[in-house]
């Protein structure tokens, strides 16, 4: 089930995550970037072709074939700032894999999609985006 499969990293990169509360002063960015880099490595092994990497806050920023060398330097052109604007984010997300779904060009088993997040945004539009691709979806694990 793991092979065959796109990947998706979808990573927060509003102002909290600049915060250095975590043990030995670290902030949650670098822990960000530390599992993002862990999780991209083992992503790598089953989508070898690279997986899509999204930085987001208010906006969001889409990066496609991303190999795990490359997540260290997407997150060093980025520093956290901004809200929390998981829905927008993970609504392209969603549309994205339907889309090349529908064109042919999803993968076998489907996509995983993984969020890297300190803190929650508007849940009521998080739960409708995933409502609505969970409708869209024709077999349970395919999203």
């Amino acid at each position: 089930m793991l092979k065959n499969r796109d990947y998706t990293l979808i990573i927060d990169k509003s102002g909290s995550m600049a915060a250095t509360d975590l043990p030995d002063g670290k902030s949650r960015w670098a822990a960000a970037q530390e599992a993002a880099l862990a999780l991209a490595s083992q992503c790598e092994q089953f989508d070898p072709d690279g997986i899509t990497v999204y930085l987001f806050s208010d906006g969001f920023q889409r990066n496609d074939s991303v190999q795990s060398s490359k997540v260290a330097s997407i997150f060093a052109g980025n520093r956290p700032d901004g809200g929390t604007n998981l829905a927008g984010v993970l609504k392209d997300a969603t549309d994205s894999y339907f889309h090349r779904k529908a064109a042919g060009q999803g993968k076998q088993n489907g996509e995983a999609i993984f969020v890297i997040t300190d803190g929650e945004s508007d849940r009521e539009a998080v739960t409708q985006v995933v409502l609505e691709a969970s409708n869209r979806m024709e077999r349970a694990k395919e999203l």
